[in-house]
């Protein structure tokens, strides 16, 4: 007999999608998945960590974003223990940084040829696949974190060059993009590139020409920093008047509203907001049920945009 067909609205668990159903790799996800990297303050308790990844899946997240040099491999080798294969979760990595055990950041870039490629094998390894479905090429050409120089100065060519051979290889199925620049991602569309993840929220539009080619091109728009940020410099979504009044008309969080803000701007954005508390992540997972009317939305892109300027790594 035949297994029907799973809706596209629900995970492989039978759960409602988290903010809807969208696309990414060629695949349905949920919108709202989960960043792992605030895992990494789990790192003396194990059994949490994988409690709190399980939570997420039975909230209806399908989509985990993590990367190597988060919690030099902790939290990779948390999702290894918590993700089991018919949950059919998409996990996505990224390259282009390490771990650093000395300086002011835990990591440092890796940008050479030769460094992605050891970075896609490390994440295979504490992550247990054989296959990453997509990873993030890390660059450092716009937004908030460390600057290349010296040798960690490589040409973007290259990088796709080792990044397709790994595609064909299969140890990596898609390929994506960060802190990249609109003329980089022009120039690397050849390449097939399934995501962009830059710095970007209600208040720091300043990449919305970039956003508007993904959804031409049905590249995912993934935000890192989506409510903005309390490092020096970087604006927070939370603080603006014009959030805080439409959360309080609609009996929500000013976060809530800064994220069922970015899932209403276009229909190509996915979510990862992090965190290592449960109920802050059930809020977030609660962002998909809030509905912004017109009046609401217009006086929310109506906000000015005020760019930040960090020197930290997300």
């Amino acid at each position: 007999m035949a297994v029907p067909a799973r809706s596209p609205q629900v995970t492989a668990s039978g759960a409602p999608r988290a903010g809807g159903a969208g696309r990414l790799a060629g695949r349905p996800v949920s919108r709202i998945g989960f960043g792992a990297m605030q895992l990494e303050r789990l790192r003396t308790d194990r059994k949490a960590a994988v409690a709190l990844l399980r939570r997420c899946i039975e909230l209806g997240t399908d989509h985990i974003d993590t990367a190597q040099f988060y919690g030099h491999g902790f939290v990779n080798e948390a999702i290894r223990e918590a993700v089991r294969p018919e949950d059919d979760v998409i996990v996505v990595s990224k390259v282009g940084a390490e771990p650093a055990s000395e300086g002011p950041l835990p990591l440092r870039l890796a940008q050479r040829p030769e460094q992605l490629r050891a970075g896609v094998e490390d994440n295979l390894t504490t992550l247990g696949l054989e296959q990453i479905p997509l990873v993030n090429l890390r660059r450092t050409d716009t937004g908030p974190g460390l600057r290349a120089t010296g040798d960690q100065l490589v040409a973007l060519d290259d990088q796709l060059a080792v990044m397709t051979a790994l595609r064909d290889e299969g140890k990596i199925g898609a390929i994506g993009l960060s802190s990249v620049s609109l003329d980089v991602l022009r120039k690397a569309l050849p390449a097939g590139i399934a995501c962009v993840q830059n710095a970007y929220s209600l208040v720091a539009r300043d990449d919305e020409d970039l956003l508007r080619l993904c959804l031409d091109e049905d590249i995912a728009w993934v935000p890192y920093f989506p409510l903005g940020s309390a490092f020096a410099g970087m604006p927070k979504v939370t603080d603006e008047p014009a959030v805080i009044a439409a959360a309080r008309a609609a009996d929500v969080t000013p976060a809530q509203v800064g994220l069922a803000w970015l899932l209403h701007h276009a229909p190509n954005v996915l979510l990862i907001p992090g965190t290592a508390d449960p109920e802050h992540l059930e809020a977030n997972v609660r962002a998909g049920a809030v509905t912004l009317d017109e009046a609401t939305l217009s006086a929310l892109d109506a906000v000015r945009t005020r760019p930040g300027d960090i020197a930290l790594d997300e």
